[in-house]
């Protein structure tokens, strides 16, 4: 620790000896002198040159979080008192910001400050900070600064003399860590007091400093739509699911460090818009709710009864609620970045959006818009997670970070990790789903930006936003790799040569869902004959490709054994009813005979396949056959031969290449047949593109489609 300590300065003495009940009295007493509002004790840590939170006071403890652990060389306040052994002074938000930007970025809300060293003649101890709320003036009064020098005197001789005797450290939660109920329900006194609370005509709700909700009157409840006893004990923003948005906590949290009063409105579903108006003090604070006008009224700009809000505001909350809705309807992850460049990026005023996600201990870019330079994308990705770097540390520690300037960001960040973007100003929003960083979204603007405390609070709400559609978009699309790689691995890489014939197959997945179904085809070789088959298991995700593997495994089986194609298709319909799926499966099974050139089919509920003769007249084929399998189990499928002069071609397909909305099934037979008749004698692979063309430039598939053609050649 020598290189922390000014010139001429013993060690630092430790954190050890000391009873944390007597940093909470003498924080509190230190706190009552001075009128102030919070604060917080830090001791040494032994052997180390950090500081470490010891016992906090009048705020919760999580709002300081980021700071429980503090390097010497940190650039805060209680660092600097300790390295240049004084008082230090932070006036307001705006000296905040311009002097310590890492704590405005966390907590951009107006209050003072003063950090003080806890120092006695031969060593250090610690640091001390207290705040005042925003009405503070802006310069430290004598009578202040002197009572808080003298009180951190004291508690240096009391940690020294601890530190001498070698008293252990004893276990104490941060003092106000569970305050009595404050507002009303702190101050009501009596029996009728409480009564006229109740019969209040607005909502009355206490919260303690971390919170929680300690009283609710009647009318509360049911404007929040839970009983009062469902509330009690619970943080409001978490028990009340409309209220679960980021931008409503930071208002409670500004108002409990500024202290001042703070409103806004909030919109409980359908169509309610409610007032809440939040009167703090040092114990918590009092919330009253009410109906706000109608939401055609905030729409025109009109503030709600004795609310300030702007239209601009309100505007704000208008497309934020907007695109929450509409990040529901994003799929995958490319769905979700085009979706917030095309709503976000415009309402904000950023020129360019880059969204990063995390793998193997590092950054990957998942998305990005407007930045022409390809050099300042690969700049992001692959950085390691331990690099100090704006985009990594809004991922660790999930606080929002905000440059308003080059200059602000080359402060915080050494320039050889400052990112060379050609922007001037930057967002940096860390995407929190489910209690845990999924990602960062980068914000950047050509221009220097200022982002006053309401922008920040909703670019954090946004990134709530943007974090969940990220987390489903990311799911989806790991869960359609999976599917699809399956239903690939699952149907046949290629086709193998068979005697006597030709063939072609094609095959389209639904372009909605999953984009994997249950069709699927093969071909099996069994010298000197050759079996073709092509099904249909109902559904579109991966229980139906996966039975789809399993029916293909079982005809494969049953060839191979050497069963008649009725006996194939009743061995198969079995195994479909003993698997107890309670899925069904069409399928159209055939045995190829090159020597006479015939085929004999058996059918289960399968479209009837088109024949076209070497003359191009095309025919569908009358077929006998039985139901779909998996229905019935004594059901039979008798078959039927066709033959096959060389040069005819088979066309066996699933209904997807004939079903379509608002499309009669028998017209798009005939319009499937006549080109199958004209295209002419060309090779089977461009005849298979041809077949299945107008599914290919159809927007959407409800359905899967799989074409397998055979060719009689005429040889053995």
């Amino acid at each position: 620790m020598s290189e922390q300590r000014t010139s001429g300065q013993p060690p630092p003495a430790g954190t050890g000896g000391v009873d944390r009940p007597l940093l909470s009295l003498a924080l509190a007493a230190m706190l009552d002198e001075v009128h102030a509002h919070s604060g917080a004790v830090y001791l040494l840590a032994p052997d180390q040159p950090v500081l470490e939170m010891a016992v906090m006071a009048g705020m919760p403890r999580a709002f300081a979080a980021p700071w429980e652990r503090v390097g010497l060389s940190a650039p805060i306040p209680v660092a600097q008192a300790v390295r240049e052994r004084r008082l230090v002074w932070v006036g307001g938000e705006e000296e905040m910001a311009r002097r310590f930007p890492r704590i405005a970025v966390v907590l951009p809300y107006p209050f003072a400050l003063a950090a003080l060293p806890l120092a006695t003649g031969s060593a250090v101890y610690g640091a001390v900070f207290v705040t005042w709320p925003a009405a503070h003036p802006p310069v430290l009064a004598d009578w202040e600064r002197e009572h808080l020098t003298a009180a951190c005197d004291r508690l240096a001789l009391r940690l020294e003399r601890s530190a001498v005797e070698r008293r252990p450290v004893l276990p104490e939660p941060d003092l106000l860590a569970a305050p009595p109920a404050g507002g009303a329900a702190g101050t009501l006194g009596s029996v009728e007091a409480a009564r006229m609370v109740q019969r209040l005509p607005y909502g009355l709700v206490s919260l303690d400093l971390h919170g929680r909700v300690s009283f609710a009157n009647a009318a509360a409840a049911g404007l929040l739509g839970l009983p009062a006893g469902e509330l009690l004990g619970t943080r409001l923003w978490a028990s009340v699911p409309w209220l679960n948005d980021p931008m409503y906590e930071d208002r409670y949290r500004g108002s409990l460090l500024s202290q001042h009063v703070t409103s806004f409105v909030a919109l409980r579903p359908p169509g309610d818009w409610l007032s809440f108006r939040m009167y703090p003090s040092t114990t918590g604070l009092s919330v009253r709710i009410s109906r706000a006008r109608a939401v055609a009224e905030l729409g025109r700009g009109a503030p709600p009864p004795g609310e300030g809000s702007s239209p601009s505001s309100l505007v704000t909350i208008s497309q934020v609620l907007g695109l929450a809705g509409a990040l529901t309807e994003a799929v995958g992850v490319q769905d979700v970045v085009q979706l917030v460049a095309d709503e976000i990026v415009p309402a904000v005023g950023s020129q360019a959006l880059m969204i990063l996600g995390s793998e193997s201990g590092r950054l990957h870019v998942l998305g990005h818009r407007g930045y022409r330079d390809a050099r300042a994308v690969e700049q992001f990705h692959g950085t390691p997670l331990s690099a100090p770097t704006p985009s990594t540390r809004v991922l660790s520690t999930g606080a929002p970070a905000f440059f308003d300037s080059r200059q602000q960001l080359e402060r915080l960040y050494p320039s050889r990790y400052a990112v060379r973007d050609g922007f001037a100003a930057w967002a940096y929003l860390p995407l929190i789903a489910s209690g845990r960083p999924v990602g960062t979204c980068v914000l950047a603007y050509t221009e220097p930006h200022p982002f006053p405390a309401d922008e920040r609070a909703v670019l954090t709400s946004l990134g709530g936003l943007i974090a969940q559609a990220l987390e489903r978009a990311r799911l989806y699309d790991a869960k359609h790799r999976l599917a699809h790689g399956l239903q690939q691995a699952l149907l046949p890489r290629s086709l193998p040569r068979l005697p006597g014939f030709d063939a072609a197959a094609r095959y389209l997945p639904a372009t909605q869902g999953m984009e994997i179904g249950g069709d699927f085809y093969d071909l099996v070789p069994t010298r000197p004959t050759a079996a073709a088959v092509i099904g249909d298991v109902q559904g579109h995700n991966v229980t139906a490709a996966g039975l789809m593997g399993q029916l293909r495994t079982a005809v494969r089986a049953y060839t191979t054994v050497g069963q008649e194609p009725q006996e194939v298709m009743r061995s198969t319909n079995r195994l479909l009813i003993d698997l107890g799926v309670e899925l069904f499966a069409s399928c159209l099974y055939l045995r190829l005979d090159p020597a006479d050139s015939s085929a004999v089919m058996s059918r289960a509920g399968h479209p009837p396949p088109l024949l076209r003769r070497p003359d191009g007249r095309v025919r569908v084929l009358d077929l006998a056959g039985g139901p779909l399998l998996g229905i019935d189990p004594a059901a039979t499928y008798p078959t039927t031969r066709v033959d096959l002069a060389p040069g005819s071609v088979l066309a066996l397909y699933t209904d997807g290449l004939v079903e379509s909305p608002g499309v009669d099934i028998e017209d798009a037979l005939v319009e499937l047949g006549q080109r199958f008749g004209e295209v002419g004698d060309v090779p089977l692979g461009e005849l298979a593109d041809c077949l299945v063309q107008r599914s290919t430039v159809v927007g959407e598939r409800v359905d899967d489609v799989a074409v397998l053609l055979l060719r009689a050649r005429g040889d053995r």
